[in-house]
Order: structure tokens, then sequence, then C-alpha cells
């Protein structure tokens, strides 16, 4: 059934300028150990979701969010696994002030529209 106005989300587009104003589809940080990485939460597939939400300490929400390579690198290297979560607060923090009011606000280097008319 077509809108009255006729207006329809491009999906593909929708998606990227969500992942442009959160800073992109992942998190990426600096550790002990070098750089990690992990989904956005915003863009983290279910499994990822699944397995955060069903840790049951700060071992295994690190390694949950991680993965095992990564988390062994960073805890090998004296990392703190309770630390990870910060990152994840982090960014969903910096996500609530870059959209306003459930939307992504629009960049001046964004090209196109989300929208189709």
């Amino acid at each position: 059934m077509s809108k009255p106005n006729k207006k329809r989300y491009i999906l593909s587009a929708v998606r990227a300028q969500y992942a442009e104003a959160v800073g992109g589809e992942e998190i990426e940080f600096e550790g002990p150990g070098g750089t990690f990485t992990m989904p956005h939460p915003m863009f983290a597939p279910s499994a990822w979701k699944k397995a955060v939400d069903d840790a049951e300490d700060d071992d295994e929400l690190a390694r949950a969010m991680l993965g095992d390579e990564q988390y062994d690198k960073f805890v090998e290297a004296g990392g703190d696994p309770s630390d990870v979560n910060f990152v994840r607060m982090a960014a969903m923090e910096d996500m609530k002030g870059e959209l306003k009011n459930g939307r992504p606000t629009r960049s001046s280097t964004s090209s196109g529209s989300t929208r189709k008319r």
C-alpha cells in the first residue's frame, strides 16, 4: 500500500545515514595489546546481542563483545575485561547525542536522500 505523500524509504540509504551518524557499523578502540573492534550495538547481529545479553560476568561479557581471539589478546596484554563494557557504554551515549528525535542528523557532507520521491 502506498503512502498518501508517496514517500518511500530506501533501506540501504537509511542504514548508511544511521551508520554515518554514529561513526560506522563497528566500534574500534585502543587497549592493551593493540586495536580492537566489535560491532556497534545498533548494527550488531542477533547472535552477538544474545551472547552479550546472556553474559553473566565481565569476562563473559568482554568475550561476547570481542570474540575469542580478540578477548584472549586483550587479556594476555593485561586488559581488564570489565573495561570493555565502558567502550560499549560510551558508544551508546555517543549514539544518543548523534541521533535526534530518533533519526540521524544530516551531515553536511552527506550526498543523496534517504527517501525516494
